[in-house]
């Protein structure tokens, strides 16, 4: 089966790429190498993956000079025909669209930035998909659309109508989006609601990255909200093996009523949203801790207020992917945080 997945220099793209290339799927990789964050980083993902910087060329197919299964392009998700035109040629049976632009405090001083990436991009995609009848496209959301619902664990069930960042405002308005289209077309659609990713090969912009780095280089880490936060942390390889599982069963109609209201979860349209968590929260201090630990050295800790856009908890509620895929992350914070650690210093040659 040949599948398309964006986003691949990127942290959770690059391990997706890597689990169905080894999968034995025909994959192809698509990223725009932006300059969100440091560019080497993306560039070093692509060469795990055989993909030589020296030959890639936009709008161009390269291919792996590692995996025989495997071929990258760049190419922007706001390129409508460039996007068209590659769906038409390669002829995907699955899409993952992993790629976006990311991160909640960034959104708030580049709006336009997640309008072009997150929506007309996502919407070039699915576009694509419906013209080329793709069999399946599961593509990512994020935890951050449960906004201001307090209610714990977050529940795929419950309303998200009020989001407290442009960046889930643009994932609310992707699965809005998906449900259209498989509404009107029929095509299988389902969104992944990512709970607090990390693990090797992370982004700097994310707290394990900035904690890590400024530990070891004897600087004060910023603890926001005083410290008074929870995470449901997922390790990355729980996030994947999720992907996987999902990507391999389209998804079908399903309608359950709640009283008069329909719930949320369900649609009479090939829909379906799943959380992927660890379904079990971490104090950030817990967190912090456990850097610590793994470094073998305590952290100069500088004490902070909330930050606009942010909550104060996240919490998965898992049971709908339990109960359709027999599958539930399980990767503890010290396993996963100190992989991560191992990484980062093999790679920054710490």
């Amino acid at each position: 089966m040949k599948i398309l997945i964006t986003g691949v220099a990127g942290f959770i793209g690059f391990h997706t790429a890597n689990k169905f290339i080894n999968e034995g799927f025909d994959v192809v990789g698509l990223d725009s190498i932006n300059n969100y964050y440091d560019v080497k980083l993306k560039y070093s993902r692509l060469q795990e993956t055989g993909i030589n910087k020296d030959k890639i060329t936009y709008g161009k197919l390269t291919k792996s000079d590692k995996f025989n299964n495997y071929q990258f392009i760049k190419l922007q998700l706001e390129d409508k025909e460039e996007i068209l035109q590659l769906f038409k040629e390669q002829k995907f049976d699955y899409v993952c669209h992993l790629a976006a632009q990311a991160g909640v405090r960034y959104s708030i001083e580049n709006p336009y930035v997640y309008f072009h990436s997150n929506i007309n991009g996502f919407l070039n995609i699915i576009e694509a998909g419906k013209q080329t009848n793709i069999k399946h496209l599961v593509y990512a959301s994020s935890s951050s659309v449960y906004g201001l619902n307090e209610e714990m664990p977050f529940s795929t069930s419950h309303n998200v109508d009020h989001p407290i960042s442009l960046y889930a405002a643009t994932k609310k308005s992707d699965e809005l989006i998906a449900h259209a289209y498989s509404h009107l077309f029929k095509i299988p659609t389902t969104g992944l609601r990512f709970f607090t990713v990390y693990g090797p090969w992370g982004r700097p912009d994310m707290a394990l990255f900035l904690f890590t780095k400024a530990i070891i280089e004897d600087k004060p880490i910023n603890i926001y909200n005083n410290g008074d936060m929870m995470r449901d942390f997922t390790y990355v390889d729980d996030i994947v093996e999720g992907i996987l599982r999902v990507t391999r069963h389209p998804a079908k109609t399903e309608t359950k009523k709640t009283g008069t209201e329909l719930d949320p979860a369900l649609s009479t349209a090939p829909y379906k949203i799943y959380n992927i968590g660890n379904g079990n929260p971490v104090q950030l201090m817990d967190y912090v801790k456990a850097v610590e630990t793994a470094l073998g050295k305590d952290a100069k800790k500088n004490f902070m207020p909330m930050q606009p856009g942010d909550v104060q908890k996240t919490y998965a509620d898992v049971d709908s992917l339990k109960k359709d895929f027999g599958y539930k992350p399980n990767t503890t914070i010290n396993v996963g945080v100190t992989k991560f650690i191992d990484w980062y210093k093999m790679y920054y040659k710490k």
